[in-house]
């Protein structure tokens, strides 16, 4: 049975409830006990640092040359923040009924309010560690709108706002390794974990500069390790995100929930070739002064500025009224798919739309546009040689956010004793759609004041416990199951590389489990991966030796993903409804829209693996609202 230890409390007092009973160690024990934190982006870069500044002894691991290489740089539009600056109606409680509402009801009340809760205190976090916010003529702080929600509570650093509050937190994590708090692990991957008598207990590690194979112990093992987009290939993430720390803690017993909730980012370039590795994001933040259309005719070939005002569908404003161009993420990126399946896609490959400024700039000023969006018009025009002051630019949906992840408890801990998500690591906050600027809200949250308490209320029950080395037979059996593996994937000696997996895999999903879904669609897209799961143990193609070799890697992590696509599809076939980003289209409403069934699917799912060859076993954790009330999404 899922125990989501939830506090008891009205919900407003959940978090200090449980803040006030919490069990704490005393400074002079903390220096006696160790953590691993793997991933240093937001999530993982705070959590260290605040738990070096506690007083533990940390191990920071990262796959990147340097802290600061996390993914958590590319999030650019902004972070939400309940401070109703703007006197426009915000409130806690409204940031928390708007983040219900936008994952579709699909998420745990206590986990969301609190995420809401602590959102203020970021804020005066960051600028007090010197992240640069934009200001008003007057030095308040600004505040933007994203989609989702009427009111405009997401503060920005330009287009940069994920790169400087990583800076923030990568600056607090220096400290503590100048402190000798933390040791950092750069270009070492995670590659297993070692679980003793039921508990977290350490990592086996490969150092990808000398191909070494390295054991770590410690008292507890925090996963901020990121989401796991990448498996469709095209995707909005750098090229080394993985999935590989979560699913190897997966294989040795944590539960994984909501993996079928992928969130398809409405506002990014289209692809432009088949041999496309990567599709750039362009902020959601454009979405508040650009307005997004396309041609009222099928197939036109005519220049968008040769198109009149009353050839243009602006179809958000159409079928949003309500909430227009700033619909949320969801709805607007299966908007855009229907109006390009119709014909209207709009550019070489006819996969996109358009993206317009025209307005905004007649009534506001070029020089006001450029105040707001300047870096995002200059990548635009590097990428495209496109001018978008002048004309619109083409944007189309990308595979971008993974709501789903490890399972995790009110405490953010795994159905592993001492082994912690964090982040887009775990399932907790979104549902099944994430809003705009709730993902680097999340990562600080869980970082900087959820992991401080919770991980040492664990820690002091293991205060009496043996003391664990690297010596113990779980670490050497560990290490020897990662050597089996990199030496079966180097005596494959076939044909093909990880790479030719990978795009093939992405492709299968894009089809059968992507922005839109069907019973058939899923059942065929198993049958595929399975088979191409088959093919990757029999062709697979690794050319170098076990020391510095990124092919190597891939084939790692394509491994993983192959296995993952399979419960991809699994997750989605066993929910027969619509929901957020899970778009079924047998339920649907008469206009198109997502229909839910609250009366069989209110529940979150966590599997458990079960082995290579045997069907994960499905855990249902139902979702119970005391505080919303369970209604129909409707933006319009």
């Amino acid at each position: 049975m899922l125990d989501s230890k939830i506090p008891e409390g009205n919900l407003a007092d959940k978090w200090d409830n449980y803040k006030e009973h919490v069990k704490l160690v005393n400074p002079a024990n903390r220096k006696k006990m160790d953590v691993i934190v793997v991933g240093t982006g937001l999530a993982g870069a705070s959590c260290a640092a605040s738990l070096g500044e506690l007083g533990y002894n940390v191990k920071s691991f990262c796959f990147q040359d340097s802290p600061r290489r996390a993914h958590s740089v590319a999030a650019q539009g902004g972070v939400n923040a309940a401070k109703n600056y703007k006197n426009d109606g915000d409130s806690v409680f409204r940031m928390f009924s708007d983040t219900i509402k936008g994952g579709d009801f699909r998420s745990r009340e206590a986990n969301v309010y609190r995420l809401a809760e602590c959102s203020a205190n970021l804020i005066d976090q960051a600028v007090a560690q010197g992240v640069p916010f934009a200001r008003e003529y007057g030095g308040y702080l600004s505040n933007r709108s994203f989609g989702g929600v009427q009111v405009s509570r997401t503060f920005y650093a330009r287009g940069q706002t994920g790169q400087q509050l990583l800076l923030g937190a990568y600056q607090a994590l220096m400290r503590q390794v100048g402190a000798n708090k933390v040791k950092t692990y750069t270009r070492h991957e995670m590659l297993d974990l070692v679980v003793i008598d039921g508990n977290a207990k350490g990592i086996i590690t490969r150092d990808l500069v000398t191909g070494e194979i390295e054991r770590h112990a410690a008292n507890a093992v925090v996963l901020a390790s990121g989401g796991y987009g990448k498996v469709y290939y095209l995707s909005t993430l750098a090229m080394g995100c993985n999935t590989s720390a979560i699913w190897r803690a997966h294989k040795k017993g944590a539960y994984m929930s909501g993996v079928s909730w992928i969130q398809f980012h409405p506002t990014c370039l289209p692809q432009s070739g088949e041999h496309q590795s990567k599709l750039t994001l362009m902020s959601e933040s454009l979405r508040n002064d650009g307005r997004i259309w396309v041609p009222k005719k099928a197939h036109d070939e005519r220049k968008p500025n040769d198109i009149p005002e009353e050839e243009r569908d602006y179809y958000l404003e159409r079928r949003y009224p309500t909430f227009g161009n700033l619909a949320p993420r969801d709805i607007s990126s299966r908007a855009a798919k229907e109006r390009i399946d119709a014909g209207c896609g709009v550019g070489a490959m006819k996969n996109a739309v358009f993206l317009d400024f025209s307005k905004a700039i007649k009534e506001q000023g070029k020089e006001k546009i450029k105040e707001k969006y300047s870096n995002l018009f200059k990548m635009y025009d590097k990428i495209n040689a496109v001018n978008a002051y002048e004309e619109p630019m083409l944007i189309s949906p990308a595979a971008h956010f993974t709501m789903g992840g490890l399972w995790v408890d009110y405490e953010l801990m795994t159905t592993i004793p001492g082994l912690f998500a964090l982040g887009e690591a775990n399932f907790a906050d979104h549902g099944a759609n994430r809003l705009g600027a709730n993902s680097l809200l999340q990562a600080s949250v869980d970082g900087y004041f959820i992991a401080p308490y919770s991980i040492p209320n664990y820690l002091a029950g293991e205060l009496k416990a043996e003391k664990i080395t690297i010596e113990h037979q779980a670490f050497a059996e560990a290490e020897e199951a990662v050597k089996k593996q990199l030496q079966q994937f180097l005596n494959i000696n076939g044909h093909l590389s990880a790479d030719h997996f990978h795009k093939t895999l992405g492709k299968l999903l894009y089809d059968g489990c992507g922005l839109s879904r069907t019973k058939g669609s899923l059942e065929k897209a198993i049958v595929s991966i399975k088979a191409l799961r088959e093919q990757f143990y029999k062709e697979l193609k690794i050319t170098g030796d076990h020391t510095v070799n990124s092919e190597l890697e891939k084939a790692g992590r394509v491994a993983d993903y192959l296995d993952l696509g399979i419960l991809m599809c699994e997750d989605a076939l066993s929910r027969e409804e619509s929901c957020g980003a899970h778009f079924r289209e047998e339920y649907q409403t008469p206009d198109g829209e997502a229909l839910r069934n609250d009366k069989d699917y209110c529940y979150v799912s966590a599997w458990e693996w079960k082995g290579t060859n045997a069907e994960h076993e499905l855990h249902k954790e139902p979702l119970v609202f005391e505080n919303v009330s369970l209604t129909v999404r409707s933006y319009k």
